[in-house]
């Protein structure tokens, strides 16, 4: 239930650097907003590569 909300949120990234007090800030919301992709494509990969592997051992 609270991924479906944070779904929801309407997050503005401009507006949050703008806000920011200094560059830092806006690193961390770059990387925090790669960060769920590339977890992602990892997870896939992770699976492919495992299933790949049970089927050749078969």
């Amino acid at each position: 239930m609270q991924l479906f909300f944070a779904l929801l949120q309407d997050i503005n990234i401009k507006e949050k650097i703008q806000k920011a007090p200094n560059n830092e800030y806006e690193i961390g919301v770059f990387i925090g907003s790669i960060l769920p992709f590339v977890v992602l494509v990892l997870l896939a990969y992770f699976i492919y590569r495992y299933n790949k592997n049970r089927i050749n051992k078969e």
